[in-house]
């Protein structure tokens, strides 16, 4: 079974890798990791690293914090719905698991 890294771990070995104090390879016995994902690994953080000062992704994630927050409160009014008809069903004698 393959061992899954969080993004903070990710993102500390890849701290490791930057500060060069060690290589590679030693890095990734320590972390038990292959030293060609610690190199993606630190492609992917660099390439993405100018985005952080951008306008643009704090916009994106607000909209996608926004876009959670709906599709929550959605799945919400569809649990009280479906409660209140099934509520419905059962009182005025239509749903045939009652009798």
């Amino acid at each position: 079974m393959r061992k899954r890294y969080s993004p903070t771990e990710k993102a500390q070995i890849v701290l490791e890798a930057l500060q060069e104090e060690k290589t590679l390879s030693q890095i990734a016995a320590e972390h038990k990791v292959h030293p060609n994902q610690i190199s993606k690994w630190k492609t992917e953080a660099l390439q993405g690293l100018p985005n952080l000062f951008t306008n643009e992704d704090r916009a994106t994630r607000a909209l996608q914090s926004a876009h959670e927050h709906e599709l929550q409160e959605l799945y919400a009014e569809i649990g009280r719905l479906t409660t209140q008809l099934g509520w419905l069903k059962k009182k005025s004698g239509l749903d045939p698991n009652t009798r």
